[in-house]
């Protein structure tokens, strides 16, 4: 029987689908613009399961309603061909079609046996900590990563894998030697290089992370868009800390939008970091309007709350009436919502989105009242700690324009602890200080640590 890349027993009627399926597995792996390959693959044998299972699972991935439609034929093939397969590829055809249905407590219970059995399927290992992340079941991406991290000490991507979820664990010097690891062994791992962003941008590590990400900037060649903005996007944040919102404007539109317009994770990289530009004071133009143009599209796509609650931000700093209707659309998703996931979209996302419109529209103490209760759920509708930030931003700008000032300052002064040189943090407490009558710790505030 022949094997993949990484030792794994592959039922395929030619090495052409083999080659097809490593030239998969490492793209999707290394975030590289190569993982299309397998819907060729996938064409040309119709009777291998692991390559089209693959194939949907891709399509899956592409965040929208259009996924699954698009997902089904090859799924449709996998499972025809799933008889004479393995055990391994058995599995990775029962996940991605729990994934498909929507069942992702199904999919994520077979990903973890799957990992325990095979911890060399690694693209399965990766999708299932996917889903724990879209969760916000951060324990469960790293339980993810002790049960493969043994068979796979070699790889670098597995070190990253495992970064990522210490890092989301809040065990950050875990998540640095990870990551570290992983660039060890091989200097173009970009997940690892994100992770460590993540790790360095948490401790306020501002001067430190810029400097890392401009010197490994060289090897963000040929990744998908979500990865090469992605990290682009990180730069950004500290660039933004540094208070130097005009230089990204200045490449906003090359590196952060307009690789990928169609994208979800473009597209609500676009949003936040639009957003951050303007809570940090600068002008961003008509950057909305063209951001937005793409977003109308969203009002009934609700595969995700993390990236709805962004969708309708976009919308709505863009005026777009689509908006309003991407609320109600949301609302009416939520109340038929699957069991696993009705309380992510009822409790969390439909009111933050309440509150995210009225931010979006000037009623900052309707978005206050609404965001500042629902802060410690946020990890219910995914997303990163680095990406939920902006709803706390958000908040803090909230209460500072509806005169909540001794809760901005709290909040703030608390923020400030941990990043005691982020320009926009230092100049929102310097304006609370003020308003509060207390202009000498505002005087202070650029000599305090």
């Amino acid at each position: 029987m022949r094997q993949d890349w990484l030792g794994n027993a592959v039922t395929a009627g030619s090495d052409a689908t083999v080659a097809g399926i490593d030239g998969f597995v490492q793209a999707f792996l290394a975030y590289e613009d190569g993982a299309g390959q397998i819907l060729a693959a996938a064409d040309a044998d119709g009777a291998c399961a692991l390559a089209n299972a693959y194939a949907a699972m891709l399509w899956l991935f592409m965040e929208s309603t259009e996924g699954p439609p698009k997902a089904a034929p090859y799924l449709a093939r996998a499972e025809a061909a799933a008889a004479s397969a393995t055990e391994r590829e058995r599995m990775v055809v029962q996940a991605i079609r729990a994934w498909a249905d929507n069942d992702i407590p199904r999919a994520v219970s077979i990903g973890e046996a799957c990992a325990a059995r095979y911890p060399r399927e690694l693209a399965i290992v990766k999708a299932t900590q996917y889903h724990y992340f879209n969760q916000g079941d951060a324990p469960g991406m790293l339980r993810l990563a002790a049960a493969m991290l043994p068979a796979n000490a070699g790889l670098p991507y597995a070190h990253g894998l495992a970064a990522f979820a210490y890092e989301q664990c809040h065990m950050l010097p875990e998540a640095e030697a990870a990551a570290r690891t992983a660039i060890r062994l091989k200097r173009k791992e970009p997940w690892a290089q994100h992770a460590l962003a993540h790790v360095m941008l948490t401790q306020g590590r501002n001067t430190e992370a810029r400097a890392f990400l401009e010197d490994v900037s060289d090897t963000w060649t040929g990744l998908n868009s979500f990865m090469v903005t992605h990290n682009w996007w990180h730069l950004s944040l500290v660039m933004i800390e540094q208070d130097e919102a005009q230089a990204v404007l200045d490449h906003f539109a090359s590196r952060i939008w307009g690789v990928w317009k169609e994208y979800s994770q473009d597209q609500i990289g676009a949003v936040s970091l639009l957003a951050r530009l303007e809570l940090a004071g600068a002008d961003v133009g008509a950057r909305w309007q063209d951001v937005a143009d793409y977003l109308t599209v969203r009002v009934h796509d609700h595969v995700n709350p993390f990236l709805s609650l962004q969708y309708l931000y976009g919308l709505a700093r863009a005026g777009r009436p689509e908006a309003d209707a991407l609320l109600e659309s949301a609302r009416g998703f939520a109340a038929t919502a699957p069991d696993f996931a009705r309380p992510a979209w009822q409790d969390v996302a439909v009111p933050a989105m309440e509150g995210l419109l009225a931010h979006a529209r000037g009623s900052h103490a309707a978005a206050a009242a609404r965001l500042l209760p629902l802060l410690p759920r946020l990890p219910e509708i995914g997303g990163s700690h680095a990406q939920r930030d902006l709803f706390e931003q958000i908040t803090d700008d909230a209460l500072i324009r509806s005169g909540r000032l001794a809760a901005a300052q709290n909040r703030l002064e608390q923020r400030r602890a941990g990043h005691p040189r982020s320009a926009p943090t230092l100049a929102r407490l310097a304006r609370v200080y003020r308003e509060l009558g207390l202009p000498h710790e505002a005087a202070r505030l650029s000599t305090r640590t």
